[in-house]
Parts: structure tokens; sequence; C-alpha cells
């Protein structure tokens, strides 16, 4: 039986590995989002997980962001996908010239499309990731549409 358990569990991972596309890059976010995030994306099969480290300024202050979430992945048609995830999201900021900071905490979801040439390397998408804010207060922002540009290997 636990031969029968491990042989299963290797050749689960197997398949989530053999299909699995990487990708580093940016996600340039609008609206008042996280700026820019250096984003980095591992591939296991029909899903994937994406990592962003984001930062943003302007007058109001500097925040800096990790967010983690899993999408799957589908095909439209040739070389364009969408993809619908879920995940969470930190954030850190600081406001009033440096004088005072604040600590974020977030559900997010995550849908957008995506164009994967065949020629290039490179993986360009679109999507949107509303956030859920539950510390340090209760709120939602839908986020604006980012931009991803990503090197894929």
């Amino acid at each position: 039986m636990k031969k029968t358990l491990l042989v299963l569990v290797a050749l689960v991972t197997l398949g989530f590995t053999a299909n699995a596309q990487n990708a580093l890059g940016v996600r340039i976010a609008g609206g008042d989002g996280y700026g820019a995030e250096l984003s980095y994306l591992h591939g296991m099969g029909t899903g994937r997980l994406e990592f962003d480290l984001g930062y943003a300024g302007n007058d109001w202050g500097s925040a800096f962001s990790l967010t983690g979430t899993y999408q799957y992945v589908g095909n439209i048609t040739g070389p364009f996908n969408w993809f619908a995830g879920v995940g969470g999201h930190l954030g850190f900021w600081t406001y009033n010239n440096g004088n005072d900071a604040d600590f974020s905490l977030a559900l997010v979801g995550q849908l957008g499309i995506e164009f994967v040439p065949s020629a290039i390397p490179f993986q360009f998408s679109l999507d949107v990731r509303p956030r859920f804010y539950l510390i340090p207060q209760t709120d939602f922002y839908w986020g604006g549409v980012a931009l991803g540009i990503r090197y894929v290997f």
C-alpha cells in the first residue's frame, strides 16, 4: 500500500512538472496599485504559481508588497491563454514623509489574458487583481489593469 501511494505521488508530481513553464519579468500595475512588481511564474501542468515583489512611491509615501497567487491557465486559441487565480497579499507602506507606517494583509483574486508567441521567449499579459483587505481594516480595492512582460524559460 505504501509503495502504491509513493508511486502515485511520484506520477502526479511528474505530471505537474512535465509541462512546467517558468517566467521572470515585471508586472506594471495601473490605477493606484503597487506601481511596478518583479514577477516570477512557476508552471505546474495546467496551473502555476505567481510571486510578485512590488514597490510604489509618490507624494503620499512609499509602499512595498509581496503577493502570491495560484492560477489555473486555460487556452483561448493558439498563443492566447486566460488565467484565474486566488492568493494572498502582504503590504507595508510609509506616509506623511516617513513619519507614519502601516502593514496590510489581504486576500486577492486575479483574472487575465496572456499572449505567449512561439517565435520569441516572452509572455505578455493583461490582468486585474482585486484585493479584500483584512488588516489594518476591512476594505475592498478593485485594482487597476496591469501589464506583465516576462522572459519565458
